[in-house]
């Protein structure tokens, strides 16, 4: 077991994530969404000022997995799925940009059917849809 502190073997790194409640709120009143039967995807041009020092131009990402998708088990589940197949779409979106994936009740059964790359399928489709791919 790794030290307090210290990264595990294999394990990847920092990933950017929102974490505060001002910052989904933001992404929620000021953001653009999209959305089709099992996400919704909330996109924020993000200021200078809200950046990360060590890397200003990496999009930042927020999950919300409500408990209509299931117990704790799934939504845990989803949000693991969700985090994974954003950070594989993640290189074809825009820069500086905060974004907040919102499961709907329909995306455990695509989590069940297909998994991650089912997720990945789905956000991919939804980010053309969009006009995010860039």
């Amino acid at each position: 077991m790794a030290a307090t502190g210290q990264r595990q073997a294999g394990r990847r790194g920092q990933r950017r994530r929102l974490s505060h409640s001002a910052d989904f709120d933001r992404a929620f009143r000021e953001g653009r969404s999209f959305a089709t039967r099992h996400l919704v995807l909330h996109v924020f041009l993000r200021s200078e000022a809200d950046a990360p020092a060590d890397d200003p131009l990496a999009p930042r990402l927020g999950v919300s997995v409500g408990r209509r998708v299931g117990g704790a088990v799934e939504r845990n589940r989803v949000k693991r799925l969700l985090r994974e197949a954003f950070w594989m779409v993640a290189p074809s979106l825009p820069p500086t940009h905060d974004f907040v994936l919102v499961a709907r009740s329909e995306a455990a059964e695509l989590a069940r059917a297909g998994g991650e790359q089912a997720f990945e399928q789905a956000l991919r489709e939804l980010v053309v849809e969009a006009g995010l791919s860039g």
